[in-house]
Order: structure tokens, then C-alpha cells, then sequence
């Protein structure tokens, strides 16, 4: 397995399971029959920790979206180096760092983790259109 698909695999992972905080304060919040249930305009609100866990989820998939196939190109295109296996590598961590930031509410941190992994995602692009 190359470094840059072990590192993709350890981003799909946990952009997998960055759902369930905010499912279990659904089930805290709303009870089974809620959790099941489509969300509705007058449901409880959830916790802010629990609303903002959401959005990062979300973010993770939306840069997840460009992230996965620029690795993928450069697995495919025999284009990996160490530079590519660091590109993956700093992606993952950016992405679990922007998480917790994003949830717990560290704005600065939460920026500067998605600039680590927008320009991660930059240099596998710039990688596999051989411009480096």
C-alpha cells in the first residue's frame, strides 16, 4: 500500500467517524424517537458543541471531496515521494486538528488547520500535473 492511500485511508476513517458526536447529542437532546426521525423545524436544538461538530463534519466531507482524488491521482500516475506521503500525512492531521478546533470552538486554530489542508491538497494537485 503506498504512504499517500494509507494516509487517505486513515482520512476516510475518520471523517467517518467524526458523524457520531453530534448523532449522540441528538439522542441525548431528542430521545430514540427523534434520532430516527426526520429533523423536523421545531425539534430541541442541539448543543452549540454538537451544531458546530455538524458543520465540521460537513466541511471534512466537502474538502474530502478533492482531497481523495488528488491522492489517488498521484498513487495512480506512480507520482508518490516523500513529499506526497507529507502532503497526505499533513491533510489528515489538519483535518482531525480542524475538527476538534471547529467543535470546541478555537477559532484561529480552526482556520489555520484548513489552510494546512487546502494547501496539502494543493501540492498532490500541483503533483499530479507534474508542476513539481
Amino acid at each position: 500500500m503506498s504512504r499517500e492511500i494509507f494516509w487517505l485511508t486513515l482520512t476516510l476513517g475518520a471523517t467517518a467517524l467524526f458523524v457520531f458526536p453530534y448523532v449522540l447529542n441528538r439522542l441525548v437532546v431528542r430521545g430514540i424517537g427523534g434520532l430516527l426521525a426526520n429533523p423536523l423545524p421545531d425539534d430541541k436544538p442541539l448543543a452549540p458543541w454538537a451544531q458546530r461538530a455538524q458543520r465540521a463534519h460537513a466541511n471534512a466531507i466537502e474538502n474530502l471531496a478533492v482531497f481523495a482524488p488528488a491522492a489517488l491521482a498521484v498513487h495512480v500516475l506512480s507520482l508518490g515521494n516523500a513529499g506526497t506521503a507529507m502532503a497526505c500525512a499533513v491533510y489528515f492531521a489538519a483535518r482531525v486538528l480542524h475538527y476538534l478546533a471547529y467543535t470546541t470552538g478555537i477559532v484561529g486554530v480552526r482556520t489555520l488547520a484548513y489552510l494546512a489542508s487546502w494547501a496539502a491538497t494543493a501540492w498532490l494537485l500541483a503533483r499530479a500535473l507534474g508542476w513539481v
